[in-house]
């Protein structure tokens, strides 16, 4: 029997179908593009590889493609009826088929016990690391931990793997373990150089250690050869904005945020789209940079038909940023009365912050921006996406004439963010 780079067993006779589903893993993994042409081959090659179409809506899921994925979702399961399935494969068929139907917390059990029961099974692994995964998203309390908890628990499995060394890496240092990470995503890259989520993984460790210029270059670099159809393309370049704002260099922002990141030319999920955009415009405006009315306008319109019903937490806080600046009052109405989910009650307060920061009313804003941030991680997103809510308190504060107060939050908070994150902010 044909086996995955994984050594996982696959249920097809077809060397070809084999090759190129693992071609398809690997650029999966690695964020980049030509993995839904990848498995599309393989598909055609061996149409009863049931793995082969369930990789495809798997990847479709994960770029917000909902319709297509339960398309090859349903061929996978017709596959799977056609040709007897080894019996993990059966378990990544239903956890990922629980998945990709919207059923996410049986999905997380499935997935747990996918995990226990074959922990090399990277593609149902993949889908409990990064801050957008399953955990990172689940709105609990400690979810930091608990992902710390989780990698490392299946790093003996993977040994030297570029693509598990860096979701390790992720995971140590959003839990703060930055000397670890770093030994870490350094072996990650060592194994695959173009591995766009280590790259996207080391960027975070250099904002992390407050070295913008070391970062800047790194990424401005490395991006070059990084094409749009990767899913990360709007992030990564959203991480070259936002340096270029700390470095004072306007213009490279703009540029980049108007080629890469804004609603029409943005390449990458709706979420990343969303959130990126939103969290631009405000730092520029906390950094002191005129942002053109009109901007906020078209992100609250993204944000409006892309994520109607509040449900996604990470989602529903940036879309009621892009809502209030706009001074979209019934769209930031109906996510302060429908958020909902584990974590809809900082939803409601990040939404009744941003209100009053939009309005001017910078007092009204400091006594939720305060209760959100004992336990922010639960929204989602990473350290250096949530610290726009720091910040945003920084500002209200500054507003206020309390600028010692501001410092102290934020030496407190985030002890090296005033040395390259927040230029021009205190």
């Amino acid at each position: 029997m044909l086996r995955d780079r994984y050594d996982n067993a696959l249920t097809t006779g077809s060397a070809a179908a084999r090759d190129a589903y693992a071609e398809g893993m690997d650029l999966f993994l690695a964020a980049d593009a030509g993995a839904e042409t990848a498995f599309t081959r393989a598909a055609g090659e061996d149409p009863d590889f049931a793995l082969a179409h369930l990789a495809l809506a798997r990847d479709r899921q994960a770029r917000g493609a909902p319709g297509p994925a339960r398309e090859a979702l349903a061929a996978a399961r017709a596959a799977a009826g056609a040709r007897p399935v080894t019996p993990r494969e059966a378990g990544q068929l239903h956890a990922l088929g629980l998945l990709i139907e919207g059923r996410g917390a049986e999905a997380m059990a499935a997935i747990r016990a996918q995990a226990a029961a074959h922990p090399r099974d990277a593609m149902t692994v993949q889908t409990c690391t990064g801050v957008f995964g399953l955990i990172g998203f689940s709105g609990q309390p400690g979810r930091e931990a608990e992902q710390l908890a989780f990698t490392a628990a299946l790093a003996p499995h993977y040994g030297d793997d570029w693509w598990f060394l860096a979701q390790h890496a992720f995971s140590q240092m959003e839990s703060g373990a930055t000397g670890p990470a770093e030994a870490t995503i350094t072996r990650s890259l060592e194994g695959n150089p173009r591995n766009a989520n280590g790259a996207h993984i080391r960027s975070h460790l250099h904002y992390e250690n407050g070295e913008t210029e070391a970062g800047y270059a790194y990424l401005d670099a490395w991006r070059k050869d990084y094409a749009r159809g990767g899913i990360l393309h709007c992030h990564v370049n959203w991480h070259i904005a936002l340096w270029a704002l700390e470095r004072g260099d306007e213009a490279t922002m703009w540029a980049v945020v108007d080629a890469d990141i804004a609603p029409e030319t943005g390449a990458g999920p709706a979420l990343n789209v969303l959130t990126d955009m939103a969290a631009i415009l405000y730092r520029a405006e906390l950094a002191g940079v005129r942002v053109d009315p009109a901007r906020w306008r078209a992100i609250s319109a993204y944000a409006s038909e892309r994520f109607p019903k509040p449900g996604i937490a990470f989602a529903d806080v940036h879309a009621a940023l892009a809502h209030a600046m706009a001074g979209e009052g019934e769209a930031l109405a109906r996510i302060l009365r429908d958020a909902r989910g584990p974590a809809g009650d900082l939803v409601r307060l990040l939404a009744e912050a941003f209100g009053a920061l939009a309005e001017g009313r910078w007092a009204d804003a400091l006594d939720p921006l305060a209760k959100a941030m004992t336990d922010h991680a639960r929204i989602g997103g990473s350290r250096a996406q949530r610290d726009l809510i720091e910040f945003a308190m920084a500002g209200a504060l500054l507003k206020l004439g309390r600028g010692e107060e501001a410092k102290r939050l934020l030496a407190i908070r985030r002890p090296l963010a005033p040395a390259g994150s927040v230029k021009g902010l205190v």
